[in-house]
């Protein structure tokens, strides 16, 4: 995995989902670890209980006592360049590599079972990680999101299999070697990177020729994606059939949905046979399209029709996707991580779908000034399907501000034509203040959705309190 001199990593980024997963690999195979991160947060508190050394400032004191012959240092792309610790351990002749080259140096060593997509990867990842984990066949995980049911985005035990979530963020998921892969979405996404759809997509097409073994792809995508897989890989067709009059079926597809008594069940077909009757742990309708997609990873592995269920069943989700915090008959309060149109849209019908006769307040945080000025018409159209709307200020993250590109200038695309009632800007400090003041005014029965990929998840407890403090 690395060369044999190393005994320290560092980590430039260390509070990010993905570097966290990876500081705590190596702190389990016992390399001393440590790092940096801007802010401190519930991520960085974890890895520092877990004996985990994390700075919050540029003092160069933290890494002077480094040596250069035995640390690798780790990076995120978002870290400026300028940045005082990365500036010195780039002058003083560091090894720095990327996460995604660390984690690629992973995938090379095991049977590297990886999800990619616009949206889902990090539920689908999740699921699979779990049914393989609780089975015989056994996986370790890079997750891109805290594990419900493990309380944590790494998994590890004695398996050669490893299951990763392949980001496309900066051409990331290049650096992988896939033995299967899913594919469950190409919808553009990160045009500050890619500068368009078609490259966007191309992207994918050369990611899809990197898996070995098998693609297991998204159903409408599946013709596309095969054009661009290897001679040796075999692309399988997934998806949720809701008619029984389908002129195709894919390979695996799940049917005979039944959702009553909060709960939502299904069969799933395979290539060979059916399992039916299975359980959603999460009963959300999105995770029947991201269950048949590692469900059938799974099946790919070798995993019994009785791990498959029992797998599902047991899944109890991922922080900050689709998390129900609160449940009374007043008011129903959901966070979930969706940032672009399409998450938002998955979000919404979702929230639509439980709670179909509730007034919907819609609480988004905006993320990065280019995705919020390249997908304007979209986003305005799908928050414009909420009854009432609140945003934040954008959250910058590694970007500077655009010129005209505001939380204000996105609220002024939004139309009330699809039935919103309300829309309000809203600064974070009075966000939990502002939800409870309009879920008192509202006289019906309220759905709170906080959205967005940002620091909004600062406010949900803060939102939680005020919710169960005043409205129960």
């Amino acid at each position: 995995m690395t060369d044999s001199k190393i005994d320290t990593y560092y980590f430039l980024g260390i509070g990010g989902i993905g570097m966290s997963a990876l500081a705590r690999y190596f702190a389990a195979k016992g390399y001393r670890v440590l790092g940096y991160d801007r802010t401190p947060s519930v991520l960085t508190r974890a890895l520092e209980a877990e004996g985990i050394s994390v700075q919050y400032d540029e003092d160069l004191s933290w890494v002077k006592d480094l040596k250069r012959e035995t640390t690798t240092v780790v990076r995120t792309p978002a870290v400026p360049e300028e940045m005082a610790v990365y500036v010195w351990l780039r002058e003083n002749g560091f090894q720095i590599l990327k996460r995604a080259e660390v984690l690629g140096r992973v995938t090379r060593q095991q049977k590297a079972l990886c999800v990619a997509g616009t949206h889902g990867k990090t539920t689908t990842s999740t699921i699979l990680a779990h049914i393989l984990h609780q089975s015989h066949v056994g996986a370790n995980a890079f997750l891109g999101g805290i594990a419900n049911n493990y309380k944590t985005n790494l998994l590890l035990d004695q398996s050669d299999n490893v299951v990763v979530e392949a980001d496309e963020f900066d051409r990331s998921f290049h650096q992988l070697k896939p033995y299967i892969s899913v594919i469950t979405s190409m919808d553009p996404d990160h045009l500050d990177i890619y500068g368009d759809a078609e490259a966007y997509r191309e992207s994918f097409e050369k990611y899809a020729g990197l898996v070995e073994h098998a693609l297991v792809v998204k159903a409408a995508l599946a013709q596309d994606v095969a054009k661009a897989a290897s001679p040796q890989c075999r692309v399988y067709s997934y998806d949720v059939i809701q008619s029984q009059n389908a002129a195709t079926q894919p390979h695996f597809y799940a049917d005979n949905v039944r959702i009553a008594d909060g709960e939502i069940r299904f069969d799933f077909h395979t290539p060979e046979h059916t399992v039916s009757d299975v359980e959603l742990g999460v009963p959300v309708w999105v995770n029947i399209e991201n269950g048949v997609a590692a469900m059938a990873v799974a099946w790919l592995m070798g995993a019994t029709d009785d791990e498959l269920r029992n797998g599902m069943r047991t899944f109890s989700g991922v922080y900050r996707r689709f998390n129900i915090h609160v449940n009374t008959p007043k008011v129903v309060y959901v966070d979930d991580y969706a940032h672009h149109p399409m998450e938002l849209e998955a979000c919404i019908k979702s929230v639509r779908r439980l709670c179909p006769d509730r007034y919907v307040i819609g609480v988004f945080q905006p993320h990065l000034f280019t995705r919020t000025r390249d997908f304007a018409p979209e986003f305005a159209a799908v928050l414009s399907t909420l009854d009432e709307v609140v945003l934040l200020p954008i959250y910058p993250a590694r970007e500077q501000p655009i010129s005209g590109v505001t939380s204000d200038w996105l609220m002024s695309k939004m139309t009330m034509a699809n039935g919103m009632k309300t829309a309000a800007i809203v600064e974070k400090a009075d966000l939990a203040n502002h939800v409870l003041q309009r879920v008192t005014q509202v006289a019906e029965p309220v759905v709170v959705i906080t959205m967005g990929a940002g620091d909004i998840d600062r406010c949900v407890e803060k939102v939680k309190e005020q919710l169960i403090l005043n409205c129960i």
